[in-house]
């Protein structure tokens, strides 16, 4: 659920007129379908649990399909209702047409990175034969489809920069298909990798084959069948993939996930062994230089996270939080590995240490200060040398390369400030501009400020607080309150269209940043996990509150929004809170917390979750459930649920069956539906076309229940 997950708005005005709607003028006591229910009742551990909507779980159904399209019915004809849902969306579509560009990474000589024009669908890739020569195209994943659905999933260049595998992804599913391209012709050869999921590819050095991961091929329905057993393998250039060499796997242990990484020197495969969504992994490697070495485990007990960095023959540089929950940097000496024999490269600071790389024989280390990216300089004994001087408070990402490279390349970004591409000289510290984009939005307009809250039980939580300059505080300000708190990935500062939409419409932006996350180290996601979960629905609660108390907004005016681990969090929110929000946006969320292992990837979130197989989890698991916390009789605010028929991260049956029950249990007029997009997934690789059309939907919705002025010119 990595998504970042992850996990945004935008509106300037397009004619002038001014529409004003109370909550529910014009639409009335919506009429929702009346779905079957079955007598399905479960025992979890000597707890009777009915699942009456257990049918919706098959989204091949013929019953299903009637009910999606129902529902379908019921939400576009609302929203077709609200009159400035057009003007959202043609203004979201008018900002999002500016030209973007991701980190170039340099191979061969040659710079690959991805460019966008505006409102293609999805990125295209390019390659120059120097810094400043003119790109050419090298993949198109727009002429894959004819919708935009199929996307690129992932690329690998050779050392000598002459051939690209590369993975596409269709309608959003996890699944991935590699392909390899000769970079100098443009054209594919035969090669062909299948049921790649979760997995990168790694060129030997030679150039004459990659190392990948995947799993068998599915027996039942590929969309919602549990994957276990995923092997490393080594696919050799003009071969069939039936002849692709297993380097390892592990049939006693199904759990377990490999990634395979081959040294910038070539002399070694780094295998990282990961279980679930656990941060906690396992480190082997395999000599390369010696054929049929055994794969040597490393780093085993499964205590602590372990990111490879770089080599120095055979002595391994990696970031760790063992014995420091908010990393170090140590050298282990793969000839006398004994953990005796570590040496720590640079400590553990005030800080989390969330990457480390080694450009020009310097370690370039990146940390969370408040959730803000600060990059620092150390010489490869550890000692400080400087800080990356970064154009502001924001995130910073990229800074890879070689140890031998001379230069570099790095975004930045805030909620402000579209993403910026730097190159940065390691040996002088200087820092340019390599590509920046121009958006149609007046950022000084706007203020970004960070504030500081105490949770339910004192913990001091940061927030990110977005809003137009002048804001006045009488309580009478539309919010979009956005977090996570989940698998330590971290919200950091970005910018996104629908969040300057958002700004535009006169709304503030909040983000707090709740425990559960990766924000301040291990600690901090470990006390919102399992039994600890309901820390982080008390953090939320604690930020609305705060900004009510402190005259931002007032429950009419709020809204919240998650997605996936988030929007549990927003389930969560309805079931226990239904008083203190205006309007609510769940999308592709985990809603029933008894039986997300059952489906693809979901028994790896046991690792933040627990699993109602096991007695104590299920009791933490059932008080929190957002599908089993749903109640009869009781007045919900306006939601507006979201999720695709391809996604096969969070299985679409989490939402259709949490929809079914709250529409059922809805004693207010407030609206209750659910938006069901087709050949979309999760999230990754979705089109630009689609995130428009949902996104304004979802601005439309929240704008019409908070009683919004929305003024376009």
């Amino acid at each position: 659920m990595k998504f970042a997950h992850t996990s945004a708005l935008c509106f300037v005005f397009l004619a002038l007129a001014t529409y004003q709607l109370a909550a529910q003028d014009g639409v009335g006591v919506l009429a929702y379908p009346k779905p079957k229910t079955v007598d399905q009742v479960d025992d979890y551990h000597g707890v009777k649990v009915a699942d009456p909507y257990r049918w919706l779980e098959d989204t091949d159904s013929a019953d299903t399909h009637v009910w999606v399209e129902e529902e379908n019915k019921l939400t576009f004809g609302y929203l077709e209702q609200i009159p400035y849902r057009k003007a959202i969306r043609d203004r979201m579509m008018k900002l999002w047409n500016f030209e973007r560009f991701t980190v170039p990474q340099q191979q061969g000589g040659r710079y690959f990175y991805q460019h966008n024009n505006g409102l293609q669908n999805q990125n295209v890739l390019l390659v120059a034969e120097s810094l400043n020569a003119e790109p050419r195209q090298l993949l198109d994943p727009n002429t894959l489809s004819s919708d935009g659905t199929v996307a690129l999933a992932g690329e690998a260049v050779t050392d000598d920069g002459k051939l690209m595998a590369y993975g596409t992804a269709a309608s959003g599913s996890d699944w991935e298909e590699w392909h390899v391209r000769d970079v100098d012709t443009g054209k594919d050869l035969p090669d062909l990798v299948k049921w790649v999921k979760f997995s990168g590819a790694s060129w030997s050095k030679d150039g004459k084959g990659f190392y990948y991961s995947r799993y068998d091929e599915p027996k039942g329905t590929a969309l919602r069948d549990a994957n276990y057993f995923q092997k490393l393998y080594y696919h050799k250039l003009d071969t069939a993939q039936a002849e692709d060499k297993l380097i390892y796997e592990r049939p006693d242990n199904k759990e377990l996930g490999f990634g395979g990484s081959v040294t910038n020197d070539g002399r070694y495969l780094v295998i990282f062994v990961f279980q679930g969504t656990s941060p906690k992994n396992r480190l082997y490697y395999k000599d390369l230089t010696k054929p049929g070495s055994e794969v040597v485990k490393l780093l085993d007990d499964f205590d602590a996270q372990y990111q490879f960095v770089d080599n120095d023959g055979p002595v391994f540089w990696i970031r760790t939080d063992l014995d420091a929950p908010r990393g170090k940097l140590i050298a282990i000496d793969t000839r006398h590995p004994e953990k005796a024999n570590w040496k720590t490269v640079v400590e553990q600071s005030a800080d989390k240490l969330e990457d480390v790389n080694v450009v020009d024989n310097l370690f370039l280390l990146g940390y969370l200060k408040d959730a803000k990216t600060e990059v620092r300089v150390h010489d490869l004994q550890g000692k400080f040398l400087r800080n990356v001087d970064l154009p502001g408070i924001g995130t910073a990402a990229g800074f890879g390369g070689k140890r031998k490279d001379k230069e570099t390349f790095y975004s930045f970004t805030s909620f402000i400030s579209p993403t910026t591409i730097y190159r940065y000289d390691p040996a002088t510290g200087k820092s340019s501009i390599f590509k920046q984009p121009k958006v149609d939005f007046d950022a000084t307009k706007y203020e970004t400020k960070q504030v500081f809250y105490n949770s339910e039980d004192g913990t001091r939580i940061p927030m990110f607080l977005t809003y137009k300059k002048g804001l006045k505080l009488d309580g009478q300000n539309p919010t979009l309150l956005y977090a996570y708190g989940g698998f330590d990935i971290s919200l950091t500062p970005g910018f996104s269209i629908p969040t300057v939409v958002w700004l535009e419409m006169g709304g503030i932006y909040a983000q707090p940043n709740l425990r559960g996350g990766g924000e301040y180290g291990e600690d901090w996601h470990l006390a919102g996990t399992k039994a600890k979960k309901q820390n982080v629905f008390d953090d939320f609660i604690a930020a609305a509150e705060w900004l009510i108390e402190n005259k931002y907004t007032s429950t009419p005016k709020l809204a919240i929004r998650g997605g996936s681990n988030g929007g549990l969090l927003i389930g969560a929110m309805l079931t226990q809170r239904p008083d203190l929000f205006g309007a609510t946006l769940p999308l592709v969320g985990v809603m029933d917390m008894l039986r997300f292992q059952k489906f693809t990837i979901g028994w790896a979130w046991t690792s933040d979750y627990g699993s109602s197989d096991n007695a104590d989890d299920f009791k933490a698991l059932y008080a929190y459930s957002p599908l089993h916390n749903l109640k009869p009789g009781t007045k919900y605010p306006p939601t507006l649920i979201a999720t695709a028929d391809h996604d096969d991260r969070v299985v679409p049956g989490h939402s259709f069956k949490f929809a079914a029950t709250m529409q059922a249990d809805q004693a207010g007029t407030a609206p209750v539906l659910i938006r069901i997009e087709t050949k979309a997934g999760h999230g990754a690789g979705k089109p630009i076309s689609k995130v428009i059309d949902q996104t304004a939907d979802e601005w439309s919705f929240v704008a019409h229940n908070l009683g919004m002025n929305v003024t376009l010119q």
